[in-house]
């Protein structure tokens, strides 16, 4: 950690307005300035919070939420508990993360012992809003780095877009460079206005933007062939020279860092 880090760090006034006001990271304000400008979580919603720890975006959507709502929170890594909201440790990729939070989904059990009113005949409990400030682990390799991130959205939305309600919201952290066009275009064909927004909080050195998704659609535009997020950045990666072709002789074949990713319908 080198001194100049260090002494900025110091120095970063969300830092210390997250410490005088009871957040547990400055991100806290990231979602707070995305939240003032989109108006994405209203009170009784129902949110996951995808990457949360340790906790900061929890604690915003608890508060925006009110005690009528339930936030789900998921990491790999363990979070204090954060009041009013149910906190979930592993990986939002693997099948029994997944499980738990379709369970506590439909329990619509909320920390206090208390249950959410029942849905309507016939009818599924879904989230009404998906945040996710989720960052895979970096190996400092730009391309290999993009492309990890990339994936791991990719991934993120064909989980979480099922359990969300048509009109519903999306927010996710990308980071620009090559490939983001074709996260863009995937949420472009899922919800009718996309919007990139960069947070006053987000470091100035830091090439984070938060992709904005409001109003899921019903169902995907025609021209997203009804296959999934990750197929769809794939093809994209491919159109641009980023990875080559799956060819019969090669099953995994490696350009500028970009690993493939399975190949779903």
């Amino acid at each position: 950690m080198s001194k100049r880090w260090f002494q900025a760090h110091q120095r970063d006034t969300w830092r210390r307005q997250a410490r005088s006001k009871g957040y547990r990271a400055r991100s806290a304000f990231k979602l707070k300035q995305i939240q003032e400008k989109f108006n994405l979580i209203r009170e009784g919603d129902l949110v996951l919070d995808v990457g949360c720890h340790p906790g900061g975006w929890t604690q915003v959507s608890v508060e925006e939420t009110g005690p009528n709502g339930l936030v789900i929170g998921i990491d790999l890594l363990a979070s204090a508990p954060v009041e009013g909201a149910q906190m979930v440790t592993g990986d939002v990729t693997d099948s029994n993360s997944q499980q738990r939070i379709l369970q506590l989904l439909h329990d619509g059990m909320k920390v206090d012992g208390t249950r959410l009113p029942e849905p309507l005949a016939g009818e599924q409990r879904l989230f009404n809003t998906i945040v996710s400030d989720i960052s895979p682990r970096l190996t400092g390799q730009y391309d290999r780095d993009q492309a990890i991130s990339l994936e791991l959205v990719a991934m993120v939305f064909d989980f979480t877009l099922p359990l969300l309600t048509p009109g519903g919201a999306f927010v996710t952290k990308i980071f620009q460079g090559t490939g983001i066009e074709g996260i863009v275009n995937a949420a472009k064909q899922r919800f009718s206005r996309v919007q990139r927004f960069s947070p006053d909080a987000s470091r100035n050195s830091s090439s984070e933007v938060f992709l904005v998704c409001k109003n899921k659609l019903p169902r995907p535009k025609k021209g997203s062939g009804g296959k999934s997020v990750a197929y769809e950045l794939d093809r994209h990666l491919e159109s641009e020279g980023i990875i080559q072709p799956k060819t019969e002789d090669v099953e995994s074949e490696i350009k500028s860092g970009f690993r493939r990713i399975p190949k779903k319908g």
